[in-house]
């Protein structure tokens, strides 16, 4: 039998019903539960073929390992497509904007920083393979569906990864609260990746010194810094502004 794995949440639920309903194994739906999610979830699962098990509270609870599911889990396929950066950068349309987190631990931050990627039009999120959290129920969750339409890309060697985007002419720049330059006077209009590091260790020392530049949001107020994920978001969106607003073509 092919290995599977639980997601929860009616945001990460309908979209891998929408996005990739073959790997969609089946769903336990709160027991009674009669909404307007509810049914418009009957309603996707039934499109699909996928069967719906009414199942208590208790037993969502336990599959969820308590966190908050919204009274629906679902067994997917445990396979996660394979892709590479050389996969994402063959394929655009336009000139490459990418996210690369270095060493995010909390899966609720990686969740919402894929959330971010989707809406600023991100081709893809990058991060190591080895310290960081990785792509576990939780950060799908968080991410409402944008899991399965932003590449997550995990590479052993984030360094290196950086120098193969140079090599492919991607402008990688570190944001870095310390840097002399902010991202407000820094060119972003070509191809880019955006490299963040942790909300309070930031980037390690090689990453640092790996990308092409380094720029800082300007903090006007008392606080030090941002979570990563609102920092993603300021970065990503700035890019896309110089860029006419144009949006992305995936």
């Amino acid at each position: 039998m092919a290995e599977t794995r639980l997601i929860h949440g009616f945001h990460a639920v309908t979209a891998k019903l929408r996005h990739a309903a073959d790997d969609v194994k089946e769903i336990y739906l709160a027991e009674g539960r009669q909404d307007g999610r509810a049914r418009d979830l009957l309603k996707a699962a039934a499109a699909a073929g996928v069967r719906v098990i009414p199942t208590d509270a208790q037993r969502l609870d336990g599959m969820a390992s308590g966190q908050r599911h919204q009274g629906v889990v679902a067994r997917v396929s445990a396979a996660q497509k394979y892709v590479t950066l050389d996969d994402v950068l063959d394929t655009l349309a336009e000139p490459a904007l990418l996210l690369v987190l270095d060493g995010i631990q909390d899966p609720h931050n990686l969740g919402a920083c894929l959330r971010v990627a989707d809406a600023a039009g991100c081709h893809a999120v990058v991060a190591p393979k080895d310290r960081a959290v990785g792509l576990n129920a939780t950060a799908i969750k968080v991410a409402s569906g944008a899991a399965d339409t932003v590449p997550y890309v995990t590479v052993t060697n984030l360094s290196r990864s950086l120098r193969e985007m140079q090599e492919r002419g991607v402008w990688t720049v570190g944001a870095d609260a310390e840097a002399p330059a902010d991202l407000y006077g820094t060119d972003l209009s070509g191809p880019v990746a955006w490299v963040l590091g942790a909300e309070g260790s930031g980037l390690r020392r090689l990453t640092r010194d790996t990308c092409d530049i380094l720029a800082r949001i300007p903090m006007l107020g008392s606080v030090e810094s941002l979570n990563v994920s609102v920092a993603s978001g300021i970065c990503l969106f700035e890019a896309r502004r110089q860029r006419g607003g144009k949006e992305a073509r995936k």
